[in-house]
């Protein structure tokens, strides 16, 4: 322990005997680095936070899917640095002195984008940050461009926001409504050909359909109608049968209202009345009335023939007349209609002998129509689509901006922290001095004790002479050590001034 103790005091002795050393080399160390701290520019950062809440409350139909929230987000955070949002903002700055020309703007908008970060956080948080150190700008005015930098980024963020949707939304919509106009046009142009094609070709058949469909469901109608026909031939003429069996009247007392004769007096007068009232030959129930006068005519004349004009009428062949007028009317009928649609087969399997060519026409105006239609309907639906959305972004918008931290022009530089630095170089100074004159106590061949010599040399020390120091000298070592105490103190005040000119500078920038 008492060799530690006496190692101390031996090191603090050679410092202390170069002393002047150390000062020295303190003040060159000091101002070396405070020289090269007041050369490195302050750099002024100002920072802003937003929060950017998506709409959510709107369904997806609207047009504004979570997918594409996400995505306008980030379509606006990437174009917030492009090149004419950066030129916008340095024409609002204090940036704008230093353009002169193109290239000027060309190389200012660069670095301008090198300064400012652009952090989404959590919970939709956004952090815009932009710094200034231009040396050509004092603080004041690189503490405003880092401000006005980041209230120009949140200027541009909510204009985008407001009226990037809308403009695009119109654009959109005019570009909808031409081409909903030119679809229209060819659409009416090719309704028009297939009406054409159909009442030349298809408007006698039955059914919807190509030429081949609409040919096939006709026969299979012409079979049906075919056996329609041959089961009411067969049954008219049983009924025919059992009527001529049948004896028109029972003999015996009785008018003639049964009789056919009297049928068609009764429905002639029946007939009469109607045409008293007012009504025309096109009434239902006057036509109704004349065709069974007309039905019932022959057999009153064969009662007038055969005598038998009296007599009580037979309810059995008055059922069975009525019945079979019914079933003539239905054969009639039936075959007038497979009659027409034998013609039709016929005309239409002529006309496709003569023209080849008939059903592929059809398929390509049908394809043409169709393709036409889906297309139509589809833009249709997308225009009512972004109509609907462009009105719902004018009364609400689908990502709400809301400043939260705005920014405020910084009162210090973030970097460098000069008031630290500048500790640390007077600290650095101290030490570099007295590690320089222990160095130089360590090089030189002295002996500050009687023991080294007696470890170095080997030999036996017989004595040593202390230094006396006489008035005079005493009093130039006083004054010596004066001027030791004004250097260090000067050393000490150099630092204190040069806080004090930092801490000046910030205020004024505040």
């Amino acid at each position: 322990m008492d060799g530690l103790y006496d190692q101390v005091r031996i090191a603090v002795h050679q410092v202390w005997r170069r002393r002047w050393l150390a000062i020295a080399v303190a003040w060159g160390v000091a101002v070396l680095g405070w020289l090269v701290i007041a050369l490195i520019p302050s750099t002024y950062e100002a920072k802003a936070r937003l929060f950017v809440q998506m709409q959510s409350i709107l369904p997806n139909q609207m047009g504004v899917t979570p997918d594409e929230r996400n995505n306008q987000l980030m379509r606006l955070k990437q174009t917030l640095t492009s090149n004419e949002n950066l030129v916008r903002v340095a024409r609002r700055t204090d940036l704008n002195s230093m353009i002169a020309n193109e290239s000027d703007l060309g190389a200012v908008v660069s670095a301008l984008r090198t300064r400012i970060t652009i952090t989404a956080l959590p919970d939709g948080m956004i952090e815009i940050k932009a710094t200034s150190n231009i040396s050509g700008f004092t603080n004041g005015q690189n503490a405003r461009t880092a401000a006005a930098s980041v209230q120009g980024l949140i200027d541009i963020f909510i204009e985008q926001n407001l009226a990037g949707d809308r403009r695009e939304t119109g654009q959109s919509l005019t570009f909808l409504d031409e081409e909903l106009a030119r679809r229209e046009t060819a659409l009416r142009e090719a309704e028009q050909r297939r009406m054409e094609f159909e009442q030349r070709y298809m408007g006698l058949l039955p059914g919807e359909g190509s030429i081949t469909q609409r040919m096939s469901a006709a026969r299979a109608e012409l079979a049906n109608l075919e056996q329609q026909v041959v089961a009411g031939q067969a049954s008219v003429n049983a009924m025919r049968g059992q009527l001529a069996a049948t004896p028109q009247t029972i003999p015996g007392v009785g008018d003639s209202s049964g009789t056919a004769s009297g049928q068609v007096a009764a429905l002639e007068g029946q007939l009469n009345q109607y045409l008293a009232r007012g009504w025309t030959e096109g009434h239902p129930d006057i036509v109704a009335l004349r065709g069974q006068i007309a039905r019932l005519r022959p057999y009153a004349a064969a009662e007038r023939r055969s005598g038998n004009t009296g007599g009580m009428p037979n309810p059995s062949f008055v059922s069975l007349r009525a019945l079979m007028a019914e079933r003539e009317a239905q054969l009639a009928a039936a075959s007038a209609r497979r009659n027409q649609i034998q013609s039709d087969l016929a005309q239409l399997s002529s006309r496709q002998s003569t023209e080849p060519g008939l059903a592929t026409e059809q398929e390509r105006l049908g394809r043409d129509y169709n393709v036409l239609k889906q297309q139509y309907d589809q833009l249709l639906a997308n225009r009512e689509q972004v109509r609907l959305r462009g009105d719902m972004q004018t009364r609400t918008s689908p990502i709400t901006v809301q400043v939260v931290e705005p920014p405020a022009v910084p009162n210090a530089p973030s970097a460098p922290n000069r008031p630290i630095f500048l500790t640390v170089v007077l600290i650095l100074a101290f030490g570099a001095g007295v590690a320089a004159a222990f160095v130089k106590g360590q090089l030189q061949m002295t002996f500050p004790t009687q023991g080294r010599l007696a470890s170095v040399t080997g030999l036996p020390v017989l004595g040593t002479l202390s230094e006396v120091i006489t008035p005079p000298v005493r009093a130039q070592r006083r004054q010596r050590l004066v001027w030791l105490g004004g250097a260090t103190a000067a050393l000490g005040a150099s630092w204190v001034v040069l806080m004090l000119v930092e801490f000046w500078q910030r205020s004024g920038v505040a």
